[in-house]
């Protein structure tokens, strides 16, 4: 089966003002299975900010090696749910892996309406990878009503030069500025040499101003 994740990302933030802070690492190997550890500069610079770990995981210094797919794989839908299948189709799930808790995961990045957890995978360019995404920034931009609508084709660029983030990718609707893609989503842009990337608006929430937008991201063949 085509590998599709190099790593998911712990991702924790104070609120949904703040900035996104990695504290730990998923990985997965024939040898070792599934194993979490912590990131220990991102675990201090959280901490200041309210930090406590994650729950099931309260030791910074361990290497988790057991049960750690079967505790995070708590935060995804039921699969026995009625509407599972368009659970399946917003976060761009190939159906030959619907099974692969894994990949899944990284899919959905385990949102939860109730924490200020995700889980972000860092993913390889291959060929045929979809996956689901968000813009970042928009608090900054103050996008009025009807800027997005589902189906909007945007362009985007590496921003390199950027200071807070050197795999920034900027996003765009026919020149205008709209934000960024979600960090750790956007190193794959940077990674690829051999593929294209299409960049879809999938959803959007908005009151007065859009505040939230979920984007579709895959690779194309280069024309």
């Amino acid at each position: 089966m085509k590998k599709y994740i190099r790593q998911i990302y712990l991702i924790w933030r104070r609120g949904r003002s703040e900035r996104r802070i990695k504290v730990g690492r998923i990985l997965r190997n024939q040898t070792d299975g599934v194993r979490f550890m912590y990131l220990q500069d991102g675990v201090n610079e959280a901490v200041e900010k309210g930090f406590n770990m994650y729950p099931d995981f309260p030791d910074p210094d361990k290497v988790y090696r057991n049960n750690v797919l079967e505790v995070f794989s708590q935060r995804l839908n039921n699969t026995e749910r009625s509407d599972i299948q368009k659970y399946y189709n917003y976060w761009e799930i190939n159906p030959e892996m619907k099974e692969d808790k894994y990949y899944v995961l990284a899919q959905t990045q385990g949102l939860l309406p109730t924490d200020t957890f995700e889980f972000l995978a860092e993913y390889y360019p291959v060929k045929g990878l979809r996956f689901t995404s968000e813009i970042c920034g928009l608090s900054k931009m103050q996008l009025s009503n009807g800027t997005l609508k589902e189906g909007d084709m945007l362009q985007w660029k590496l921003e390199p030069s950027n200071p807070y983030d050197k795999y920034a990718v900027k996003l765009y609707k026919d020149g205008k500025e709209l934000g960024y893609v979600k960090a750790i989503h956007s190193k794959v842009f940077h990674d690829s040499k051999y593929k294209n990337f299409d960049v879809k608006v999938k959803s959007v929430e908005q009151n007065g101003h859009i505040n939230r937008v979920f984007i579709s991201i895959y690779t194309t063949e280069i024309k």
